[in-house]
C-alpha cells in the first residue's frame, strides 16, 4: 500500500541490501543470496528513480544502527549486532555510527570460521554454514534421512521430510524433540564460539540478536547461549557485556535505512 505522505516533504532515501556494499562507489559488491548484483550502484540508481539523493547500507548494518539507537541496544556503546535469518550478518556500532573498516564493511561475523560441531574434528566452518536458518534446515534434513525413526516428530510436523526447516526445529525443540534438540545445540554451540571471538576483538557492551532463529526464544536459545559465552570468553572481559533479543521487529532495517539516510544526507 502507498503511504500518504506528501512528495515534497521527502529529502532523501535510505535503503539496506543484504549484501556487502562498497561506500565508495554506493555500489552492491555482491549478494550471497541472489545472483546479478555484483557491482550494480544501487544508491544512484535509486536516487535516479525517486529524484531524491539516496544512501546505501548494508542491511545488517543499518539493522544494528536502528537497534543502538532506538533499540536493545540504546544508550549503550559498543554494540555488537547479529542477525540470524536464512544466513548471519553482523554490525559493530560505536557511538551511534556503524564502524565500516575501509569502506567495505567490517563486523562480518557470519563469515568467521568456527569449529563444526557436527564433525567429530571438528574441523573449521563458515559459522553461516553451520548455524543460519537454512544451515539449521538442511543439518536437520540431513539427520532424519540418516536416521528416520528419529526425525519422525519434525517429518510430522513439517509435513515431509522435504519441508524442514528451521522453524520446524524450533517449534519442535519447544516441545522437547531430542533430535531438535541436537540439532539446535550444534548451531548454538558455534554461535557461541563465534561470539567469542567477536568479544576478545571489540568488547562489545551489548550483543543484540534478531533475525527468525532469535525467535526460538530465551529458554532455548539465548539462556543456553549465554552459559556457553560465559564459559568460553576471554576471561577479562567476563561480565562486563549482555546477550539480549533485538526490540524493533521486522521493520528494523527500514529504521535503520531512514537514520543512515539523515546521517548521511542531512536532515
Amino acid at each position: 500500500a502507498r503511504a500518504a505522505i506528501d512528495r515534497g516533504a521527502l529529502r532523501g532515501a535510505g535503503v539496506g541490501f543484504g549484501g556487502p556494499v562498497d561506500d565508495a562507489t554506493r555500489s552492491v559488491i555482491k549478494s550471497h543470496q541472489i545472483a546479478g548484483w555484483d557491482g550494480f550502484p544501487l544508491a544512484d540508481w535509486l536516487g535516479e528513480a525517486l529524484g531524491l539523493p539516496a544512501a546505501l547500507g548494508n542491511d545488517a548494518d543499518v539493522a544494528g544502527l536502528a537497534e543502538a539507537l532506538f533499540g536493545a541496544g540504546k544508550g549503550l556503546s559498543p554494540v555488537l549486532y547479529m542477525t540470524i535469518g536464512s544466513g548471519i550478518g553482523g554490525g559493530l556500532i560505536v557511538n551511534g555510527e556503524i564502524l565500516r573498516g575501509t569502506g567495505r564493511g567490517a563486523a562480518e561475523i557470519g563469515h568467521l570460521k568456527v569449529r563444526d560441531p557436527r564433525t567429530k574434528d571438528g574441523k573449521l566452518e563458515t559459522l553461516e554454514n553451520v548455524a543460519s536458518g537454512w544451515a539449521i534446515g538442511r543439518y536437520a534434513r540431513e539427520c532424519v534421512a540418516a536416521d528416520p525413526a528419529a526425525g519422525a516428530l519434525l517429518v510430522a510436523r513439517a509435513g515431509g521430510p522435504d519441508q524442514i526447516t528451521a522453524q520446524t526445529v524450533g517449534e519442535m525443540v519447544t516441545v522437547g524433540d531430542p533430535l531438535a534438540v541436537r540439532i539446535l545445540d550444534v548451531a548454538i554451540d558455534a554461535l557461541a564460539d563465534a561470539i567469542c571471538a567477536a568479544i576478545v576483538l571489540v568488547c562489545p557492551r551489548r550483543v543484540v540478536i534478531g533475525g527468525g532463529v532469535s525467535l526460538i526464544g530465551e529458554r532455548h536459545f539465548f539462556a543456553p547461549l549465554r552459559e556457553r559465552i560465559a564459559d568460553r570468553v576471554f576471561a577479562p572481559f567476563a561480565g562486563l557485556m549482555d546477550v539480549v533479543p533485538a526490540a524493533l521487529g521486522e521493520a528494523v532495517v527500514v529504521h535503520g535505512a531512514l537514520a543512515l539516510a539523515r546521517r548521511k544526507l542531512g536532515g
